[in-house]
């Protein structure tokens, strides 16, 4: 695996440490878009999250056991370790954080070649867990910003939350027992600093995605509406993915509601 991604994981990581790092316990508690998670649920989630991939990374037999658990509340489990985590004093819910993504990172830095782990689907390579991660931990940063009222430049870190979104087309469909479109889709996206454009899918392509990869990547994270983003689909099935495209697994959410919607 590139040494380059999972810096970019530590990078993205460490942004997002940067906003709550200083906040006193009042900041902590602030509301974020998702509903009743505040920011220390949001880095709960993140603390638990990690954990649960260090330990696929380290010990098989161990995650087999933490699924089997995570079953018996199919619907609760996510929310009920966040809200776990939420109810430590922030110092301590920073360190876990920090320290578990630190051995996380370790792990990976250390996985043999070719290795795969279990994971709550199909089993992932050192890479794709790498990804996962960063994609949610830029996804779940853009919550705390957004409570914030802190505005993050966008980096070519993107690069990897639009792969998975684009890589995780068909899944959306799947997860609403929808049949996905038989052709692939060209999907084009303008890199942050406008100097480069991110293709994928056949050139060829009758459909296509097209427009910033910050509005890409905050509508397949479902960090955004569609109206308020400068994505834009030409054809039928290109336009109809828009609508329910999600990067990260589990249940279709609700995604956010558009601006200025009552």
């Amino acid at each position: 695996m590139s040494d380059a991604l999972l810096d970019d994981l530590r990078d993205e990581s460490e942004e997002l440490d940067r906003l709550v790092a200083g906040l006193k316990p009042d900041g902590w508690a602030t509301p974020t878009p998702a509903p009743r998670w505040t920011v220390a649920h949001q880095i709960a989630h993140l603390a638990w999250t990690d954990d649960a991939a260090l330990l696929a990374v380290t010990d098989a037999d161990g995650f087999t056991a933490h699924v089997d658990e995570a079953l018996e509340a199919p619907g609760t489990f996510v929310d009920d370790g966040a809200e776990a985590g939420a109810a430590a004093p922030p110092h301590e819910l920073l360190t876990r954080w920090r320290d578990g993504r630190e051995r996380l990172l370790a792990a990976l830095r250390a996985a043999p070649a070719g290795a795969r782990f279990p994971w709550y689907g199909p089993p992932m390579s050192a890479a794709s867990m790498a990804t996962a991660r960063l994609m949610e931990t830029w996804a779940h940063g853009q919550d705390v910003a957004d409570a914030l009222g802190a505005v993050r430049p966008p980096t070519a870190r993107l690069r990897h939350v639009a792969w998975i979104g684009v890589r995780a087309r068909d899944y959306a469909y799947a997860v609403r027992g929808l049949k996905p479109p038989a052709e692939p889709f060209r999907v084009e996206l303008t890199a942050p600093d406008g100097s480069d454009v991110w293709a994928y899918g056949p050139e060829d392509a009758p459909q296509r995605i097209t427009g910033p990869a910050l509005d890409f990547c905050l509508l397949v994270t479902q960090r955004a509406h569609r109206d308020d983003v400068a994505v834009r689909a030409d054809g039928p099935d290109a336009d109809r993915w828009l609508d329910i495209a999600q990067a990260f697994a589990g249940p279709a959410g609700p995604g956010r509601a558009a601006k200025g919607a009552s």
